[in-house]
């Protein structure tokens, strides 16, 4: 059996920048170091090419009437700049202080190892355990994941399991995980307004020709009311409302406001009437500016007219939210709103599904359809409880893991997902890490879980 920690150190010193084709060799070596490990357990293993970077698949055979477990993850990571503002190189792990540093340690890296090293030692100690397993380990979730819903139509009938399995959320601390139940969908878009045909002299032309720039501030203005209630028609039409339990489990992690806003850098909170920041970041819908640009960007001045100017938009969904739906309604609203003295174009990114799962004893649903998730969710509550000394709590997610409602919908598979992170674990930031300790625990918990689906 492998080392879980200089796994995860090996696998952290593969760059697998998945949106930057010079880290193609960065991309191969994490899929080797990971098919090296299954290779190990005695898995057989697959790497299915997509038209950009492979998706590993390692099996784990099942007899019929087997339960059958979809362990998801993600071999990719996000560019690790500004390199400035690391303390160490994001490339080379390094352990300071009880956590463990380096770009994809805690996204997706770690958390993906967590169980990955679960199933390494339930195999070593129990070779004949009755439990099919399958991990499903992509190479492009960090851009959209493009090729993955085409991949999985084509695959749906190997994947057809009892549920998912995954880490590659959030809890609020190390000491308190999270058990997540919800993730908001999202859209992303990109506007351009166009005016005259080339940058102009601002002392020439300035007073005669209507300013692109000025033309999307004042376009991009007109989104949100005043409240800080998105102002798109028919925006909230589907919003389902929260369910009690999910209200009275965020109230149990304590979050304190005061800390949020120091934590986060600012002096007050903007949300819309009704919300809290901690409320208002798991359960209502949003429309953000990611991106806004125009005319001259270098030092100094440069007195110009620009002749194009440009906005990324992204919009957060909640249930029953539709994305395709929500982002013809913005399209439709941003041209209709628009002055016609600049011409406006679209470019839709990708998007994805808003995801509910209803844990077992919780509010009037039973539970989750499945028997084997059903297991696997009342065994994860056991063993959090002994493992980490606390009960999880189970919360929504604000981020977005597009693949999760995709599964569903191919599959009709739900997930389990559990939190092997932190906030200050600076996903996608300088300076990213993953507390050992929480790493640790995390393997005897998924082990656990393994073992009880299995009913040994």
């Amino acid at each position: 059996m492998f080392d879980p920690v200089e796994a995860v150190k090996a696998f952290v010193r593969c760059p697998s920048v998945s949106t930057d084709l010079s880290f193609a060799e960065g991309m191969a070596s994490a899929r080797n170091h990971l098919c090296g490990l299954f290779h190990q357990m005695g898995l057989s293993v697959e790497v299915v090419a997509t038209p950009r970077h492979p998706i590993v698949i390692a099996e784990r055979a099942g007899a019929a009437g087997w339960p059958h477990i979809i362990v998801y993850g993600h071999y990719d990571v996000q560019p690790a700049d500004p390199l400035d503002l690391w303390e160490s190189r994001p490339f080379e792990p390094e352990v300071r202080d009880g956590y463990l540093y380096g770009r994809g340690v805690a996204d997706n890296k770690g958390p993906l190892l967590v169980h990955v090293s679960a199933v390494g030692r339930l195999l070593e100690a129990h070779p004949d355990v009755p439990l099919g397993i399958t991990f499903l380990v992509e190479g492009e979730e960090e851009i959209g994941s493009p090729s993955f819903a085409g991949f999985l139509k084509r695959a749906r009938d190997r994947l057809a399991g009892d549920f998912v399995l995954l880490s590659d959320t959030q809890s609020p601390r190390s000491d308190q995980v999270a058990i997540t139940v919800g993730l908001r969908g999202i859209i992303c878009l990109n506007v351009e307004l166009v005016g005259p045909a080339k940058d102009l002299h601002s002392g020439v032309y300035g007073g005669a020709v209507y300013n692109p720039i000025q033309a999307l501030a004042e376009l991009c203005s007109t989104l949100h009311n005043a409240d800080g209630r998105v102002n798109l028609p028919g925006f909230y039409d589907d919003v389902v409302d929260v369910a009690p339990w999910e209200r009275e489990e965020l109230k149990k992690v304590g979050f304190v406001e005061t800390e949020y806003a120091e934590f986060l850098g600012v002096s007050a909170f903007h949300t819309s009437p009704g919300l809290g920041p901690f409320e208002a970041v798991r359960f209502a819908p949003t429309l953000d500016f990611n991106g806004i640009g125009g005319g001259y960007q270098g030092d100094g001045t440069k007195t110009v007219i620009p002749s194009r100017a440009f906005a990324k938009i992204s919009c957060r969904l909640v249930p029953n939210q539709d994305p395709e739906r929500i982002q013809g309604r913005l399209v439709q609203t941003l041209r209709d709103r628009c002055t016609p003295k600049v011409s406006i174009n679209f470019e839709t990114e990708h998007c994805g599904a808003p995801y509910r799962v209803a844990p077992p004893d919780k509010g009037d649903d039973s539970g989750v359809a499945s028997h084997h998730l059903r297991t696997a969710f009342r065994a994860a509550d056991s063993s959090i409880n002994e493992v980490f000394g606390r009960r999880p709590v189970y919360l929504c997610e604000g981020g977005s893991v597009p693949v999760i409602p995709c599964l569903k919908e191919t599959t009709g598979m739900d997930s389990l997902m559990i939190g092997m992170c932190t906030p200050e674990s600076n996903l996608h930031a300088p300076n990213e890490n993953l507390p050992l300790d929480m790493f640790v625990r995390g393997i005897e918990v998924s082990e656990r879980i393994f073992r009880a689906v299995a009913g040994i």
